[in-house]
C-alpha cells in the first residue's frame, strides 16, 4: 500500500514518530482488517509480525493447566502488540487474540528490528509504550487479586471504551467473565448493579456506557493509575509526543474500510 495513503492519526503510538522514521516505515505497513476471535500470535510461537491497532482491540491472554484463561492486558489504537520483538525475544509468552473486530497495521518483525537499530527515536518510543505496558500488566493482576468484581467490570468498561473512542461495546458478559477469570454470573451481577445505578445500558452482545464520569468513580484507583502512566510517558513533556486528538471512531474505520484491501 502507497504511504500517502496511510494515516499515523489513527494509531497513537506511531502518530508520535518523527516524520522521517513515519516516512521510513510506512512502506512497509499494511492495513488488515482483524476479525473477533482472530489469533494473532499463540504462546510460545515466533513472532512474526507486530501489529499496530487503529480500530481493533488486542488481548493479550494468559493460560492455566486447568485451561482457564485470565486476560493480563489490552492493546488498541494506543500502542502496538508484538512486544518481544522491541525487547529481543523471539517467542510470545501469552497469545495474541482480536478482542474487538477492527483494522490495523501490520509489519514484518525483522523490519521493525532494522528500524529499532536504525532509530533512536523509534526505539525510545517504543521503550517506552513497553514501560507503560508492564504498568498495566502489573495492575491488572493486583486488581485482580484485592478488588471488587464490580470495581474491576468498571475498570474494564472504562478501558475499553477509552481504546474504541466509542460508548458503544460489541462484548456478552460470558467473554468479560473469561478475560477477568470469573464466573459470568458474578459478571451479570455487576452489570445490572451497574445499569440499575444508570451508568451503563446492556443488552444480548451489547453494552452502552450511560454515564462514563459516574463510571470512573465507580472503579478503583487502577484504571486512573494505568491512564495516567501512559500519558506521563507517551504523551507528556519530552518524553513523547503531545496526548493527541481522539480520532472518532466512526471516521476511523471509515478511513481504514476505504483503504483496506
Amino acid at each position: 500500500m502507497h504511504s500517502q495513503r496511510l494515516a499515523p492519526d489513527l494509531n497513537h503510538l506511531l502518530r508520535g514518530l518523527p516524520r522521517d522514521d513515519w516516512e521510513a516505515i510506512s512502506n512497509h505497513l499494511e492495513l488488515v482488517r482483524l476479525r473477533p476471535g482472530q489469533l494473532l500470535t499463540d504462546c510460545g510461537q515466533h513472532t512474526n509480525h507486530v501489529y499496530f491497532p487503529t480500530t481493533a482491540v488486542v488481548s493479550m491472554l494468559s493460560f492455566l493447566e486447568d485451561a482457564t484463561t485470565v486476560e493480563i492486558a489490552t492493546a488498541g489504537n494506543e500502542g502496538m502488540v508484538g512486544i518481544p520483538v522491541v525487547t529481543g525475544g523471539n517467542a510470545m509468552p501469552y497469545r495474541l487474540e482480536v478482542h474487538t473486530p477492527g483494522f490495523g497495521y501490520r509489519l514484518a518483525a525483522n523490519k521493525l528490528r532494522q528500524e529499532l537499530l536504525r532509530s533512536p527515536a523509534i526505539l525510545r518510543l517504543t521503550l517506552l509504550y513497553v514501560q507503560a505496558l508492564l504498568t498495566q500488566i502489573a495492575q491488572t493482576a493486583v486488581c485482580n487479586r484485592y478488588h471488587s468484581l464490580n470495581q474491576q467490570v468498571c475498570r474494564w468498561l472504562l478501558l475499553a471504551v477509552d481504546r474504541l473512542c466509542s460508548n458503544e461495546i460489541a462484548i456478552t458478559q460470558q467473554v468479560i467473565a473469561t478475560k477477568l477469570g470469573v464466573r459470568r454470573e458474578g459478571v451479570t451481577e455487576a452489570a445490572r448493579k451497574l445499569a440499575d445505578l444508570g451508568l451503563i445500558h446492556y443488552s444480548r452482545g451489547h453494552i452502552t456506557v450511560i454515564d462514563r464520569v459516574r463510571l470512573e468513580l465507580h472503579a478503583c484507583e487502577c484504571y486512573g493509575l494505568v491512564r495516567r502512566e501512559y500519558g506521563r510517558l507517551l504523551y507528556t513533556g519530552d518524553n513523547g509526543p503531545a496526548l493527541p486528538e481522539r480520532v472518532g471512531h466512526a471516521r476511523a474505520l471509515a478511513v481504514c474500510a476505504h483503504h483496506a484491501h
